[in-house]
């Protein structure tokens, strides 16, 4: 299992924008075949780095699963919305293995 992170630079002023796009998202990329953890927004500190996670088993299943996600109607809806609002300045994708597991259990104070 990997896990895609994608750091996000947005513009502050369309962060509704961007709030918008994280909510299509989180609909488009579970249907097509990734598990999502989630889209994080700016709400303290930076106003412009926002975040997209998500698992997938291999780099070769995020090949197939962009493909899917191209030919998703709702994907390609939201990839023509950024495109049109321009509220991402700049995307960099990373993509990492869990090296810590595994966790201890949670212990609630």
């Amino acid at each position: 299992m990997i896990t895609c992170f994608i750091r996000y630079e947005i513009d502050p002023f369309k962060a509704e924008a961007f709030a918008e796009y994280a909510r299509a998202w989180g609909q488009a990329i579970p249907r097509c075949g990734a598990d999502l953890i989630g889209y994080y927004a700016p709400h303290e500190g930076s106003a412009t780095t926002a975040y997209g996670v998500y698992n997938i088993r291999s780099l070769a299943d995020y090949e197939a699963y962009r493909e899917r996600l191209r030919n998703d109607p709702a994907g390609r809806a939201n990839y023509e919305f950024a495109k049109r609002e321009q509220f991402i300045r700049r995307e960099d994708r990373i993509f990492l293995r869990l090296a810590s597991a595994p966790h201890g259990e949670l212990i609630k104070p």
